[in-house]
């Protein structure tokens, strides 16, 4: 073989290897999801839309996927209806905002397998048709589709209390119905029970049998390191943590993606500002995902956070603490592989 050819076809071999497996440090922008007493609400009264400033602020960190939640209700006003023309609007100006950072987007549908109407939440397979799921997403990625810079849909955040074969199969036609719209973005598909990382095995092991003629599903585990690891780092539970509590948590889902082949994100994992010994969990956390080239996305920003204690929506202009740990695994990303 010719010395040129040989290494024009190493160079698209690396090329190829490095898109598939690149990674990132993301962040969840919340506001969209807020207001849930009041549906659908007002806008910039009971719930925000990111602004340019804020995805500046964020771009500028070397965030390079910015993930918003929304909710289902206002999406789409009645199950099976038509989508809500003001709202999608603003998700339109949202991914526009995010294109001109140059800022992949990713959709996530913050409803954890309920929909409220009429004051009545209904639950995914008992009220809720299994098939209303997938209606409300071929609709999304009709709409969407023309938008190169959407890196995925995450179908439906932390569902819970849903029986495992409901999940699946409203998992599977869901990325059926947004195959007829859209076979290039990722649909990211969250395990039941809150999608805990450490119990993924027991609780999600089928859903390594859904099918995607695109190839690109992309399976999302939680990962909180506080005692009852839900994120809420209570005082009552304020004992020193174990400095690789969350490597133990993580490694369970690691495995199982690398046992079935396949590909994952740690849709959400945080810590309090004001308590440094969460420092160094973190750290050894971000090391350890690097080492398996698992992206994940920090919960979270947003500016209605107020005195949230996890949120890195900067006061006054000041990083929040959290923020250089972060910034090093940002660095250390985008420095090893390549942007998503």
């Amino acid at each position: 073989m010719p010395k040129l050819l040989f290494v024009i076809l190493l160079f698209c071999t690396i090329s190829t290897y490095a898109q598939k497996d690149s990674t990132f440090i993301g962040i969840n922008i919340c506001g969209p999801e807020f207001g849930e007493k009041n549906f659908p609400g007002n806008l910039n009264t009971d719930y925000i839309y990111p602004d340019f400033p804020e995805i500046d602020y964020f771009s500028k960190k070397g965030f390079s996927v910015i993930s918003l939640p929304v909710k289902w209700e206002r999406i789409q006003r009645s199950l099976f209806g038509n989508l809500d023309s003001n709202e999608t609007n603003e998700l339109k100006k949202f991914i526009n905002r995010c294109n001109a950072f140059n800022e992949k987007v990713i959709i996530t549908l913050q409803n954890f397998g309920r929909y409220k109407q009429n004051k009545k939440e209904l639950i995914l397979g008992k009220e809720l048709p299994v098939t209303a799921l997938p209606d409300v997403w071929k609709k999304i990625a009709q709409t969407l589709s023309g938008y190169p810079n959407v890196y995925g849909y995450d179908i439906m955040n932390e569902p819970f209390d849903i029986k495992e074969k409901v999940w699946f199969e409203t998992a599977q036609q869901t990325i059926d119905s947004i195959r007829k719209y859209d076979t290039s973005v990722n649909i990211i598909v969250d395990g039941l029970s809150y999608s805990y990382c450490f119990d993924w095995i027991y609780n999600n092991d089928k859903l390594k049998n859904l099918k995607d003629l695109s190839d690109k599903i992309i399976y999302d585990a939680h990962c909180y390191f506080d005692e009852d690891h839900s994120g809420r780092y209570q005082k009552k539970f304020n004992k020193y943590p174990d400095p690789n509590i969350g490597v133990q948590r993580v490694k369970p889902f690691i495995s199982w993606l690398e046992k079935n082949h396949k590909k994952g994100i740690i849709g959400e994992f945080g810590i309090p500002a004001n308590e440094e010994k969460w420092f160094v969990v973190m750290d050894n956390f971000l090391n350890y995902i690097h080492q398996h080239n698992l992206s994940a996305k920090y919960w979270a920003a947003g500016k209605w956070w107020n005195q949230y204690d996890l949120s890195i929506e900067p006061a006054n202009g000041i990083d929040k603490p959290q923020m250089a740990i972060l910034k090093k695994y940002i660095n250390r990303f985008s420095s090893s592989t390549n942007n998503p």
